[in-house]
């Protein structure tokens, strides 16, 4: 398994936008991406261009507020035959902007953690993500590196109680119900609702409702809503419950 370490989420999400890159050239823009209702794919990689462009500027500022993305000039081409050698120029500016601060250099963060290495980690997660989107838009079956995957899983976990813009997320919490999340490469994760929210850890003990997915990739997809489960036995009604109000 992958040491996951700032400058090995620096590179691994480098080579994301450049996955995501090749899997749009020569594409056409207008095509519909089912799986974020409502964009084509030039608003899919304007987008996730966009993201990349504004947490490096956050980054290379050690910025200690959120800087409005909407306000900033991301230089997108007019035509969509330049969008991947325009991802491909913003993977470089967060590459360098990460590769030049320190980890533990304090930087705005939404998410609790308020360094630089928080935003190594969630921009190859971001770019994962939004790299399916595109393949899957464009016909194509997601293939995400297992190790990739794993921590892109616990990323999710980590982050989803962050998200104050989804206010049902508050709602993830009971008397103690289990998910478990399993693939058949080996992954395993246990989620237990407390009354004070949620927690998980790597388990494959019993659950009151079990999640089978066939490789982690699918498994992180699944949680992030951009596929099905392919398996799953137990509680129904609670998985509803997970499902409807676990999205960022």
């Amino acid at each position: 398994m992958t040491e996951w370490t700032h400058v090995r989420h620096t590179e691994a999400a480098a080579a994301e936008i450049g996955r995501m890159a090749e899997a749009v050239r020569g594409r056409d823009g207008a095509t519909p991406v089912p799986t974020c209702p409502g964009w084509d794919l030039r608003e899919l990689v304007e987008h996730t261009g966009a993201v990349h462009r504004w947490a490096a500027a956050m980054v290379r500022d050690a910025a200690g507020r959120r800087y409005d993305r909407a306000a900033m000039d991301h230089g997108f081409p007019e035509d969509f035959a330049g969008h991947a050698d325009w991802l491909e120029a913003g993977a470089v500016q967060l590459a360098e902007a990460l590769k030049g601060r320190d980890p533990d250099t304090e930087v705005w963060g939404w998410a609790g953690d308020r360094s630089a290495r928080f935003w190594s980690r969630r921009q190859l997660h971001e770019t994962v993500v939004h790299r399916a989107d595109a393949e899957i838009a464009l016909g194509a079956a997601p293939r995400i590196d297992e190790d990739v995957a794993a921590d892109g899983v616990e990323e999710f976990f980590d982050v989803l109680p962050y998200a104050r813009w989804r206010p049902l997320v508050a709602e993830l919490r009971s008397d103690g119900e289990t998910i478990s999340w399993r693939t058949d490469t080996g992954g395993a994760w246990l989620v237990r609702l407390t009354p004070e929210g949620f927690t998980y850890e790597r388990s494959d003990a019993p659950a009151d409702v079990v999640v089978h997915a066939p490789t982690t990739g699918d498994l992180m997809l699944t949680l992030w809503n951009r596929r099905e489960p392919d398996a799953v036995h137990g509680d129904d009604d609670l998985l509803r419950f997970w499902r409807e109000r676990a999205k960022i």
